[in-house]
């Protein structure tokens, strides 16, 4: 099979990725804006940045990051000074007129935003305009110029070398958010990170989870040439202002949809709440709902020989690891040791109650699914080895040979080193997600009739071939649970994406 840019789609473009092709006259137009435009811009641009540090920085003076106090006449006048020219710097930068749609309404109403699609740092415009505290990483308030003004809109900070920092936030925003509407609207970007606009992914509950009610805001940028979107494979953050800066003119718009009144049930179950509203805004926006989140963005990215095919399936096994706290909770060391254990089995097959006990975690319906994914003759018996291969694969899927690796461990044979042609096939299937592995020229390298290879050789054909699992293998490009063959219960996608 000769080696391909692309995987199979199933929902269209993956949305951690932004692919930027230019026409010969856009780079012709880029080109001559970039000594001509572009510098006055930058300059201007600069230039009001700087001119609104001593603003932010004087009215931060004194000022309580756990308190609120009345807003003083000279405080509002910084405020009014700040807006006017962060709106001349969105100005200078091309954003010559904003279109608003709808209407923002007071905190008392709904004293949380909920901000999407979230693709560019451009999407600071609306909280320029509002002045909105917004939810960030501590580390930004560090940043010259810009972290004293991030600091001036009173953000709720995330400590994420702290481990208690998601319950600490939630906390912040909760108080925050109760208050009747003394603080300062909190705007949120619920999917927690950047993406292509081809879709809305999954959103985080912590805007829900004070079970307040939303007012969700829906951003659009209708420009013909799309120079905003900054995500986690394309253009860079320089190569992007760069290229924006070059464009006569960029558009955006921000419309404001009705407050969202969560329903009793809704207020009980914060991710019931975040998936209702997610709709309500796809809707809007006429975009699909993308069964995707943050902790998905390796596993969609995957590069390299034995870079993941299809994603489907091992999106949901990740999502339900998420859900049993198993994928922050391994580390290499952790699959280490449940490879050795999962070794000593040789193969002997554990039920739901010896799983459970295998990964020390009670029963639960997270734990039965897990436990079917692997479940391969319907008897309720599934070989945990298997397991180990797809948690690694979802743990690391940037480091598919140390998964590879480690299945060697768990199969091979004490004295030669050496696995089974089925073995490898089946490990094959579960780190690429695909249903039946046929190993075609890698047959070459097996004796001829042992049928068996060790890892050694299997690494050295490997690094023959850098396109190995689409040169060397045959295999159907449809989904799998691994082992079941059935068709995954979940609504994820696989995406596109180059090799």
């Amino acid at each position: 099979m000769k080696p391909s840019n692309s995987r199979p789609s199933g929902g269209g473009k993956n949305p951690f990725v932004h692919e930027l092709k230019l026409t010969m006259t856009e780079k012709i137009k880029i080109g001559l804006m970039s000594v001509t435009v572009f510098p006055v811009r930058l300059l201007l641009v600069s230039f009001l940045m700087l001119l609104a540090w001593p603003f932010a920085f004087t009215a931060s003076l004194g000022r309580s990051e756990f308190a609120i106090e009345p807003q003083s006449w000279w405080r509002r006048f910084i405020d009014l000074c700040l807006r006017a020219i962060m709106r001349a710097m969105w100005f200078c930068g091309g954003f010559h007129w904003i279109k608003v749609k709808g209407q923002r309404v007071e905190p008392s109403e709904a004293p949380i935003l909920t901000v999407a699609p979230h693709s560019s740092y451009f999407d600071a415009i609306p909280v320029t305009m509002t002045m909105c505290s917004i939810v960030t990483k501590l580390e930004s308030r560090s940043i010259p110029v810009w972290g004293t003004l991030i600091s001036y809109i009173r953000p709720v900070f995330v400590f994420r070398s702290d481990q208690d920092s998601r319950r600490k936030t939630v906390e912040e925003i909760r108080r925050r958010a109760c208050s009747g509407g003394k603080w300062p609207q909190i705007m949120i970007f619920p999917e927690g990170t950047c993406t292509n606009r081809s879709g809305l992914i999954l959103f985080k509950a912590g805007a829900f989870i004070p079970g307040l009610p939303v007012q969700p805001v829906i951003l659009r940028y209708p420009n013909k040439l799309d120079t905003i979107t900054w995500t986690w494979k394309g253009p860079g953050a320089f190569h992007i202002l760069w290229l924006t800066l070059c464009q006569p003119h960029n558009s955006i718009e921000i419309e404001y949809l009705p407050v969202y009144s969560p329903s009793n049930e809704e207020k009980e179950n914060p991710a019931l709440f975040a998936s209702n509203v997610r709709k309500l805004m796809a809707k809007a926006l006429d975009l699909p709902l993308k069964d995707l989140s943050f902790d998905d963005i390796e596993i969609s990215l995957s590069r390299g020989p034995l870079g993941i095919y299809d994603y489907r399936s091992l999106l949901e096994f990740n999502q339900l690891t998420c859900r049993l706290g198993l994928r922050a909770a391994t580390t290499d060391r952790v699959l280490e040791e449940q490879a050795r254990r999962a070794r000593k089995l040789q193969g002997d097959k554990l039920g739901l109650e010896d799983f459970a006990q295998f990964l020390n975690l009670p029963v639960t319906d997270t734990l039965k699914e897990v436990h079917s994914f692997f479940d391969e003759h319907g008897d309720g018996q599934i070989d945990v080895r298997r397991y180990v291969i797809a948690l690694s694969t979802v743990r690391r899927p940037t480091k598919s040979m140390e998964t590879l690796k480690l299945a060697f461990k768990m199969y091979e044979s004490e004295e030669s080193g050496e696995i089974l042609e089925e073995e490898l096939a089946g490990i094959l299937e579960i780190m690429l997600g695909v249903k039946e592995v046929r190993l075609s020229s890698v047959c070459l390298t097996l004796g001829p009739d042992t049928g068996k290879i060790t890892y050694d050789d299997l690494l050295h054909y490997i690094q023959q071939f850098p396109h190995f699992a689409l040169d060397c293998l045959h295999f159907k490009d449809h989904p799998r649970d691994f082992c079941t063959g059935r068709s995954p219960s979940c609504n994820g996608q696989s995406r596109s994406k180059d090799d």
